[in-house]
């Protein structure tokens, strides 16, 4: 409950619109991001096409934000290429309050710009894991610092210059700006830039109000933070149950908060927290979920289900007497384990897009997913027992996935250009996918498990072992299968 949040918007006509929308959300922050900058992974025909620069998108917020009353509820960020003070003049100017630096200061520590950071192979060992190549990085904080330092001193020589004492007495003072008249060229000359510097006399200028929360917010954590409170502080175990509706999102977070809060990564014991939910859950169930959490969902979830997480078990299941074939439908949504680092997820259906993404620990057993699954992927294990969109294992360099492919066709669907597929190969690799399709059925009661485990010499086959390229079936077990 005390996080902030921030959201981040790209520059582009409109851009106020959304932000307004941002700040009546109840958002803290709002990021403008320029085309400039950005990550060395991206298309170069979007680092050329891409995007607005910042000052348009800005001053449109700027504007939008005070004409609705919204500006002082809530911080404006901007971004996109910022590199020196007269930078940062100029955002404060045209409305922001804070300023992010990515190129520049990673820059500043030794990266030359090589454009390889999706492909494992930077030579200066910034966006890399071979171990070979990031001993070649020799960047130290003090390089940031120093940098950092130089930006600042400019920014107040500029201050000193216009008479100002605080960068607050600048902020969204378009006023203070003048059009120079430089030779143009006559498609140039047809882009009218005048409502960069329209005057707004109305709201606020800058962020005024210390949190942008709802007043009436009841989230289901917070009962469930009453009816565990003698667990989390470390007594005896619970089981607990609720409806759960699309309206209550990050469900299991605060939770994972508390304990986390007062037991640190150890957490609780295995299930000493044993939540049931029945409905639809919202985004974000069981984000950051943590060890001692057991959530199970006896329905279906949004976007975002493990979210972070970081330990427990998730596991979603529709009611048993649902008729349709669980394997062929979709039970959670998009981006599903972004950013996870352990813990374990069973679900009983079909996941939506870019599944696993960044995930760096957990197990995970789904029965299908769509386009992107185990992307930028870094550890892991992830069982799926059905089909996959496109574009598997893109930009995967670690853990493994085991796919089942009874159509024989997921050979057209990976990404091989950092990963290799093999067949089961060893007992190890045969162990685990056992060992988790037992787990999956016990969980969830899954029929494709039960399927699988029974014509087990007939399905091993078919099964594909996915490894970052070069690991082959010699990659180390993640974490153990068998473990509960």
């Amino acid at each position: 409950p005390e996080a902030r949040v921030n959201v981040k918007l790209v520059a582009e006509a409109g851009v106020g619109t959304i932000a307004a929308g941002v700040a009546k959300a109840h958002a803290d922050t709002v990021l403008i991001s320029g085309h400039d900058g950005g990550t060395g992974a991206s298309p170069l025909s979007s680092i050329k096409n891409a995007g607005l620069p910042w000052e348009l998108g800005l001053a449109e917020t700027q504007q939008t934000l005070r004409l609705n009353n919204l500006r002082e509820k809530i911080l404006v960020r901007t971004d996109g290429g910022m590199k020196t003070g007269r930078d940062l003049l100029l955002a404060a100017v045209f409305g922001a309050e804070e300023y992010g630096f990515g190129t520049a200061a990673v820059v500043a520590t030794g990266c030359v710009m090589t454009r390889q950071c999706h492909l494992n192979t930077c030579p200066v060992g910034v966006a890399t894991q071979d171990p070979k190549l990031r001993a070649r990085y020799t960047g130290k904080v003090i390089m940031v610092v120093n940098y950092m330092r130089f930006v600042a001193r400019e920014l107040r020589e500029y201050m000193a210059a216009l008479g100002a004492r605080t960068l607050d007495e600048l902020i969204g003072r378009t006023d203070l700006l003048v059009r120079r008249d430089v030779p143009l060229s006559e498609k140039a000359k047809t882009v009218n830039l005048d409502f960069l510097l329209t005057p707004v006399d109305v709201g606020s200028r800058i962020h005024t109000v210390p949190r942008n929360d709802f007043v009436h917010d009841e989230p289901l954590d917070n009962q469930i933070l009453k009816d565990a409170a003698r667990v989390i502080e470390g007594k005896g175990r619970v089981k607990l149950s609720y409806p759960v509706r699309n309206i209550h999102r990050a469900v299991g977070a605060r939770l994972s908060g508390a304990i986390a809060k007062r037991h640190g990564d150890k957490g609780l014991p295995s299930g000493a927290v044993d939540v049931t939910f029945t409905g639809v859950a919202g985004q974000s169930f069981g984000a950051f979920c943590v060890n001692g959490m057991r959530l199970t969902l006896i329905g279906e979830a949004n976007d975002y289900v493990g979210k972070g997480m970081a330990g427990g078990e998730l596991v979603i299941r529709p009611p048993d007497e649902s008729p349709f074939a669980w394997d062929k439908n979709v039970i959670i949504g998009n981006t599903c384990l972004y950013g996870a680092t352990g813990g374990i997820l069973f679900a009983a259906g079909r996941a939506g897009e870019r599944f696993a993404v960044r995930n760096s620990g957990a197990i995970a057993v789904i029965e299908g997913l769509g386009d992107h699954g185990g992307e930028y992927m870094t550890g892991g294990i992830v069982l799926i027992l059905g089909e996959t969109g496109r574009n598997f294992g893109a930009g995967m360099t670690g853990g493994r996935a085991y796919v089942l492919d009874r159509e024989r066709v997921f050979e057209k669907r990976v990404n091989l250009e950092l990963v290799e597929l093999h067949r089961l190969e060893g007992p190890e690799d045969v162990t685990n996918v056992r060992a988790l399709l037992e787990r999956h059925f016990v969980a969830t009661k899954s029929n494709i498990a039960v399927t699988v485990l029974t014509d087990w010499e007939d399905y091993q086959e078919l099964f594909w072992m996915v490894v970052p390229r070069g690991a082959g079936a010699k990659l180390e077990q993640v974490v153990s299968a068998k473990e509960g």
